[in-house]
């Protein structure tokens, strides 16, 4: 009987091992390193749209994750946290060329809605007949404290959010990581007009 529980407690333990997914391959292979990051994170952030999960590059709909996700992830007690949601795809040549969709600093461990909301959610809109956007979650320790942000508030109506480098971002305030990401792909879909007319756009 001790034999059989512990074979199943090994079987249990390499089922666990081989469903974690390797965070840093996955980034690696979607060439999120080099296009926005020198490093991949190797901690998964949780993020799920209603009852559907983002799950390193599955493909999701601009319907379907128009409203701020649910997140969690790994944390320690009493440390600061900032999350990032960007766009590396953004139609714009050069550097700075992400499109940032969600920024939130001063998250008290993992409570994103106690922290302080500097970029406002908005979610994926990616160009008709363009090929699919990689959007990017990425969450920084904030290993000096509470910090006092100077970047301009964005609301969810505000369209001035091109031509920002989260690697710059993070360089600026002593942010370490990013120590956790997720990434999803997104293709048109006809809520994308009605999305970018509350821009203006």
């Amino acid at each position: 009987m001790k034999h059989l529980v512990s074979a199943i407690f090994l079987c249990t333990v390499a089922f666990s091992i081989a469903e974690v997914p390797d965070v840093k391959t996955k980034f690696e292979e979607a060439k999120i390193v080099a296009d926005i990051i020198e490093t991949a994170p190797t901690d998964l952030i949780e993020v799920k749209y209603d009852n559907t999960s983002v799950i390193l590059g599955n493909e999701l709909t601009p319907t379907a994750t128009k409203f701020i996700p649910h997140i969690d992830y790994k944390h320690d007690g009493g440390v600061l946290y900032t999350l990032s949601m960007t766009d590396p795809d953004a139609p714009i040549k050069g550097y700075n060329r992400e499109w940032q969709h969600w920024l939130v600093g001063n998250i008290p461990e993992n409570k994103v809605s106690k922290g302080e909301v500097l970029t406002e959610y908005f979610g994926p809109a990616p160009p008709k007949n363009a090929n699919a956007h990689r959007y990017v979650f990425l969450l920084y320790k904030q290993n000096q404290g509470a910090i006092t942000f100077d970047e301009r508030r964005l609301s969810n109506r505000d369209k001035n959010r091109s031509r920002f480098s989260i690697k710059k971002f993070a360089k600026k305030y002593n942010l370490e990581g990013p120590i956790a990401g997720n990434f999803m792909k997104v293709k048109y879909d006809d809520y994308v007009p009605t999305a970018l007319r509350q821009l203006g756009l």
